[in-house]
């Protein structure tokens, strides 16, 4: 079977397959070249696929690389590592580098998947994307505000708040977008390539109003900084550049445009005469955003004294003691890893037998127990209930 396989390959992808899992985990050609006991010249020559591959060596290579077999032999694109662009676009020390790597190529691998699963049901996702916006020689705010206006137009979103927000950069403008565990000073990832599009990981672990504005703020480098990879995390800059104070910017317009907040401030200041702690709370759970946020949007557009956010925790003001008292609902959110196309794509090829179980497990990231599981959920539905199936969390038990 695996000699079947390697005599109808195609060397040059083999090569750079093997290359890319090489270089990830840090080997040179000569420590490949030792493990098939053969001359650095023959990893050169495999590598540039002028040498056709033994099986046994393929499974020497595969298992020094921590990789399976079929990682090199199946049907996928071969894509520039995210790694490579990130390093252009931003030098770490090497503690930052060993935190945040696991994180950079968990997000390539899943966008791979991603693409792989939309040739395998030839299904791709739709791309409604702008034109890169030209913000040369504007005023930040007003570029901010310009662009979010403009977005939302363009995506029919009007003035109101925007309920999840990943879906709709997923499915209205065709964004792989990921939630990846990260250390917490770190809250997003964002990459360009031809094949892949916009790719974005959000840091699981912040709550789900930094997570919005962070997918925000990600979201400006793909309006505005396309094809310039970006890894955002706390005190990263000494002055912030102007592509940064713009993407920190657009949040506030985007999640919270003018025109909606202010119908929305007056409306409460009619009713009550005043614009109390409770409304500022019950405004922030209403656009998704933090306390904080709504309270610098408010004080930037000369609503509330400056300092007013700061003032109420000065006097003990606890957020979420607050919002339980006021039986504040949860904000909508879907925080599982993968996006609802992406696991609709996986157990749709899975339900079809275009892909192996083993296959499945390694696209949603589970073990084949966890597999099996799922294969019974969905042994238990029929073909015609998939949309429904798509919208579960099927990891959750």
């Amino acid at each position: 079977m695996t000699v079947n396989i390697l005599d109808k390959i195609d060397l040059r992808q083999l090569g750079e397959r093997l290359q890319q899992a090489r270089k990830k985990c840090g080997m040179t050609q000569a420590d490949a070249a030792q493990i098939i006991n053969a001359a650095r010249t023959t990893i050169v020559a495999i590598e540039k696929g002028e040498r056709r591959l033994k099986p046994n060596e393929l499974i020497k290579l595969a298992r020094a690389y921590g990789q399976a077999v079929s990682n090199f032999v199946r049907q996928s694109p071969i894509i520039e590592p995210f790694e490579v662009q990130f390093r252009a676009a931003y030098r770490r020390s090497e503690t930052e580098e060993a935190q945040i790597n696991p994180a950079i190529l968990r997000l390539e691998e899943l966008c791979q998947n991603y693409l792989e699963l939309e040739k395998i049901m030839d299904a791709p996702l739709p791309r409604n994307y702008p034109q890169e916006y030209d913000v040369t020689n504007m005023p930040i705010e007003a570029a901010a505000e310009s662009i979010a206006i403009a977005e939302r137009q363009r995506l029919g979103l009007g003035d109101s708040p925007i309920p999840i927000l990943r879906d709709v950069l997923e499915q209205s403008v065709g964004l792989r977008i990921f939630y990846l565990e990260m250390p917490s000073k770190y809250s997003g990832l964002y990459s360009y390539d031809e094949q892949l599009g916009g790719c974005i990981a959000i840091n699981a672990k912040h709550p789900e109003e930094r997570r919005r504005w962070s997918l925000a703020h990600e979201y400006l480098h793909f309006l505005a900084h396309r094809r310039k990879p970006v890894l955002d995390y706390e005190n990263q800059y000494q002055r912030k550049p102007d592509t940064e104070r713009l993407a920190d910017s657009f949040p506030d317009h985007f999640l919270m445009p003018t025109s909606g907040l202010l119908k929305r401030f007056n409306d409460m200041y009619q009713t009550h005469g005043k614009f109390t702690p409770t409304n500022l709370f019950t405004l922030a759970h209403y656009y998704g955003v933090s306390i904080e946020a709504l309270g610098n949007r408010l004080e930037s557009i000369k609503l509330i004294p400056s300092g007013t956010v700061e003032r109420l925790r000065d006097r003990g003001l606890k957020v979420r003691k607050v919002q339980q008292e006021l039986e504040l609902e949860e904000i909508p959110q879907r925080t599982d890893m993968l996006t609802i196309h992406y696991q609709y794509l996986a157990i749709e090829a899975f339900d079809q037998g275009l892909i192996t179980e083993g296959r499945f497990a390694d696209f949603l990231g589970v073990d084949r127990l966890e597999t099996r599981r799922i294969a019974e959920i969905l042994r238990q539905h029929s073909s015609g209930m998939m949309e429904e199936i798509a919208h579960l969390d099927l990891r959750q038990g």
